[in-house]
């Protein structure tokens, strides 16, 4: 039977062996003090061809995850309606085409979708004004940005993150925000990859080692009581 700790959509790849050595990492799982969401490169080009398999859509649009990046963005629009009830901060990452630098690619994949709304923000997860959106030219939204500097000064300390993708720029951030002492939540409903197997065991490595996943119910639940103090 899956362990409470172990009960995500990776418990259908992972053996007795793999569980028993990561045993040692279990522990309550939590959102922390003073949080912020951090909604990590949700673009448009994420998300085009529609709701079809990557497979389908990667020859016209070779940057979109297709039906994977679609599945979260229902969950996604539930945690931030959530979040700004309860009043806390809400940041997006996006890549930063401003200066058109070829030096600015945050990985080495060839095939990149170049269009104008690229890296605009897919606009049923749009931005509200007060929201900061961080332009990164890295995997990390933590290197060579603000984002530091503006959680410090808002006094954020720890953080509920969502986006994509899990093996690629989510997990860069993750380990970032984990390095600079901040505690971290991934939703699970929220995040996504190009590949399930890819999703799966990245999303597990984190729970283990740097993040504590968390199923959307419970980070509402959560939110929904911090809303409720007076």
């Amino acid at each position: 039977m899956v362990s409470k700790f172990e009960d995500y959509c990776w418990s259908d790849i992972m053996d007795e062996e793999t569980l028993q050595i990561y045993r040692a990492y279990e522990r309550p799982l939590r959102i922390g003090v003073r949080p912020a969401v951090l909604m990590i490169d949700v673009y448009q080009a994420s998300y085009d061809g529609g709701q079809q398999r990557v497979v389908d859509v990667i020859e016209d649009y070779p940057s979109s995850c297709g039906e994977r990046a679609w599945a979260m963005v229902e969950p996604a629009k539930q945690l931030l309606a959530a979040a700004r009830t309860a009043g806390l901060p809400v940041i997006y990452s996006t890549g930063d085409e401003r200066s058109n630098a070829e030096a600015g690619r945050p990985t080495n994949r060839v095939t990149m979708t170049e269009t104008n709304d690229a890296y605009n923000i897919l606009p049923e997860l749009a931005p509200e004004p007060e929201d900061l959106v961080v332009y990164k030219q890295r995997a990390s939204c933590f290197y060579g940005t603000p984002l530091m500097s503006h959680l410090v000064g808002i006094g954020v300390q720890s953080l509920i993150v969502g986006g994509g993708t899990t093996s690629g720029c989510l997990r860069a951030g993750v380990q970032d925000a984990k390095a600079n002492g901040f505690h971290v939540t991934l939703v699970e409903e929220c995040c996504y990859d190009r590949s399930p197997i890819n999703h799966k065991v990245n999303l597990f490595d984190m729970h283990h080692k740097y993040a504590d996943v968390m199923k959307l119910a419970d980070v509402i639940k959560h939110l929904k009581a911090m809303t409720a103090q007076p």
